[in-house]
C-alpha cells in the first residue's frame, strides 16, 4: 500500500508513543449539572488529554468526529489555521493514531476537512486504520449562493472522510440508516391498525427477468393475467388479509397492488445539503454568544445530528478532540449520547461549558426544537495536570493510586480498567493473567518494607482482594498467573514460581506507554 512521506515523518510516527502521560484534575467550578453522566470536557492539548484519557476509555468510544484546522492559509483567534503541510501532518498523524485506540471495534470515525488536506489525509489515514476500512467520502454542501469573488471555482463543500474500526460483515451486519424527511414520509401517507406507514404500489413489474404469470377473478367475472413479481398463492392471500387490493378503473379495467412498508430508517446520500451551511452554524453561534466572528467555519447542529443519527444510538460514547465551539458536545447532550469533548485554547471555558451549560438549562436553539429537548444532564470539567513520569522516569511521588494502577494496567493489556476500589491492591484479570498493584500505602502502611513490598502478608492481602471481587462478581476468577507490582519483593525465586507469580519492580519495570 502506498505511504505519504514527509519532512519530519520518522519522527511523527514516535510521537504518539513518546507523548508524556499525562493526570487529569477536575476543575469543579467549571463542571455543571449532574455530574455522574459520563460526560466529560477536557483543556489542553488534544495529543497529551488524548494519552490521558486512553487507559480508561480505549476501545469505548463508537464515534468520533472531528473537525480540525483546513490549513486554508487563513488564521482566526482561536485555532492557528495556517500551517505548512509539513507542520500539519506531523500534527495529524499521532492524534489519529491514539484516536483509533478509542474506537470499539464496530465504531466509526468522520473527519470534516476541505480540499486543501483532503487528499494527503486519506493516505495517512488508509495507512493507520486500513484501506478496506474507509466507508467513504460524505460530501457536506457547506454554504449556498456567493462565491462570485472567487478566482476560479466556487468551492461550495466539504469532506468528510468516513472510516470504520473494522469492516468485517459481522460486525457491521446492521445497516446504516438515518431517520426518515418529512418529504420521505409524504409517500408512505398510509396508517394500517398497527401504527405502521406504507403506501400502495403495482404488483405488475416490466422487465422482470422471472415473471411469475398469475391469473385473478375479479368481482366482475372478469379474469386479470398478469406477469407479477408475487406467487398466485402470496396475491391470493393477500386479498384475503387486506395487504392486496384489486383497484377498478372508471373503464372497467383491473389493477392489483400490494403494501409496501417504509423501512426502518432511511440511506444516507452521499451528498447532504439539507443540514444548513457555515452561514446557518453562525447563526447558532451567534444566537448562544451574540458573536460569531471568532469560528466562522463552525458546524451546524443538525449536520452533526445526522452523522451521530447514522452510526450511534443513546447512551454510546462519543468523542471530538477538536471541540472548538462546543457543537458536537451540544449535540450528543441533546441526542442522549455520552460524550468527550477536548479544546486546547480557553474557550474550552469561554465557549464550551458556557454553551453546555445553556444546553442543560434548556436552550431552544440548533437541533432543539427538533428533539424537545427540555435540558437535564450534566458534565465534568478537567484540565491536565503533571507527568506521571520525571524526566528520570521515576513517579511523581504525589500520584494516586488509581491513576498509577489504570496506568499500568492498561499498558500490560491495552484495555482499559474498570474502576477500581482505593482499597483493593487487584487490578483485574485479563487473557488468564491477574494484575496486583502495591503503591502509596495501599494497605495502610506506608514504610517501605511493609505495605509497598510483595511478602507473604501482602501476598495474603492480594489474594484476599481477589476473593473479594470474585465474591461481588459471583463468580470464581481464573487465571494462570499473577502479575504484581510493588517497591521490591520478600519472596524468593522459587516461591514466585511456585505460586506462579510474576514480579514486576516500580518504577522500573513500568512502561512509559
Amino acid at each position: 500500500m502506498p505511504t505519504l512521506n514527509w519532512l519530519t515523518r520518522e519522527q511523527d510516527l514516535k510521537t504518539a508513543v513518546n507523548a508524556e502521560y499525562r493526570l487529569l484534575v477536575e476543575d469543579e467550578q467549571y463542571s455543571y449539572g449532574d455530574t455522574e453522566s459520563g460526560n466529560l470536557i477536557v483543556q489542553g492539548d488534544n495529543l497529551e488529554a488524548l494519552k490521558a484519557l486512553l487507559p480508561f476509555y480505549a476501545g469505548q468510544v463508537k464515534c468520533i468526529y472531528i473537525d480540525p484546522p483546513y490549513n486554508t492559509g487563513s488564521a482566526f483567534e482561536h485555532y492557528d489555521d495556517n500551517l505548512e503541510h509539513t507542520i500539519w501532518l506531523s500534527m495529524m498523524y499521532p492524534r489519529l493514531e491514539l484516536l483509533k485506540q478509542f474506537l470499539r471495534e464496530d465504531g466509526v470515525v468522520f473527519v470534516n476537512l476541505d480540499e486543501i488536506e483532503h487528499s494527503y489525509t486519506k493516505i495517512i489515514m488508509d495507512e493507520i486504520f486500513g484501506r478496506n476500512n474507509f466507508i467513504g467520502d460524505i460530501i457536506w454542501k457547506k454554504r449556498k449562493g456567493g462565491g462570485n469573488d472567487s478566482q476560479f471555482i466556487a468551492l461550495d463543500h466539504d469532506y468528510i472522510l468516513t472510516y470504520t474500526k473494522n469492516s468485517s460483515p459481522d460486525i457491521h451486519s446492521k445497516k446504516w440508516r438515518i431517520s426518515q424527511t418529512d418529504e420521505y414520509l409524504k409517500r408512505y401517507k398510509e396508517i394500517d391498525e398497527n401504527g405502521n406507514r406504507y403506501y400502495w404500489d403495482t404488483v405488475v413489474r416490466n422487465g422482470l427477468k422471472n415473471p411469475i404469470p398469475v391469473i385473478i377473478k375479479c368481482p366482475d367475472g372478469q379474469e386479470l393475467s398478469i406477469n407479477s413479481q408475487i406467487s398466485q398463492k402470496t396475491i391470493e392471500k393477500g386479498l384475503l388479509d387486506g395487504t392486496i387490493r384489486l383497484t377498478e378503473s372508471k373503464k372497467s379495467k383491473w389493477s392489483l397492488h400490494h403494501r409496501v412498508y417504509m423501512p426502518v430508517g432511511q440511506v444516507l446520500r452521499s451528498i447532504i445539503e439539507d443540514v444548513g451551511t457555515n452561514k446557518s452554524a453562525n447563526d447558532e453561534i451567534t444566537y448562544l454568544y451574540g458573536a460569531a466572528k471568532e469560528f466562522k467555519y463552525a458546524k451546524p447542529e443538525s449536520l452533526i445530528k445526522k452523522l451521530f443519527e447514522l452510526v450511534t444510538s443513546p447512551g454510546d460514547l462519543v468523542l471530538d478532540s477538536f471541540l472548538g465551539s462546543g457543537t458536537t458536545a451540544a449535540v450528543a447532550h441533546k441526542m442522549g449520547r455520552r460524550y468527550i469533548g477536548i479544546e486546547m485554547g480557553e474557550q474550552a471555558k469561554t465557549h464550551c461549558t458556557v454553551r453546555l451549560k445553556k444546553v442543560i438549562d434548556g436552550e431552544q436553539g440548533g437541533i432543539s426544537k427538533a428533539l424537545d429537548w427540555k435540558g437535564g444532564g450534566g458534565f465534568r470539567f478537567f484540565t491536565l495536570g503533571d507527568a506521571v513520569f520525571d524526566k528520570d522516569r521515576r513517579i511523581k511521588e504525589d500520584i494516586s493510586f488509581e491513576n498509577l494502577a489504570a496506568h499500568i494496567y492498561f499498558t500490560e493489556t491495552k484495555k482499559p480498567m474498570t474502576k477500581c476500589k482505593n482499597d483493593s491492591t487487584f487490578l483485574g484479570i485479563h487473557e488468564d493473567t491477574a494484575y496486583a498493584l502495591l503503591y502509596n500505602g495501599i494497605l495502610g502502611d506506608k514504610k517501605v518494607d511493609s505495605g509497598n513490598v510483595l511478602t507473604y502478608k501482602t501476598l495474603n492481602h492480594i489474594m484476599n482482594d481477589i476473593d473479594a471481587a470474585a465474591k461481588k462478581n459471583k463468580a470464581e476468577l481464573e487465571y494462570n498467573q499473577l502479575v504484581i507490582y510493588g517497591e521490591a519483593t520478600r519472596l524468593t525465586y522459587v516461591s514466585l514460581e511456585n505460586n506462579n507469580i510474576i514480579f514486576k519492580q516500580t518504577p522500573y519495570d513500568i512502561k512509559v506507554w
